[in-house]
């Protein structure tokens, strides 16, 4: 998938762009446990591990 697209998905819904590039597992739930604390944090993981 196009990073550019990811990287914007990953912006406005990191769950999302976590589960697309990486598929369902742990990253997924470590995401969303940081996405529902906060979500600043949700998205630089999800950047993260997009731009890896």
């Amino acid at each position: 998938m196009n990073k550019l697209l990811l990287v914007i998905i990953a912006i406005l819904l990191p769950p999302l762009a976590v589960f697309l590039k990486n598929g369902a597992g742990k990253d997924l739930i470590i995401n969303i446990i940081l996405c529902l604390f906060f979500y600043v944090p949700g998205m630089l993981h999800a950047l993260w591990l997009i731009l890896k």
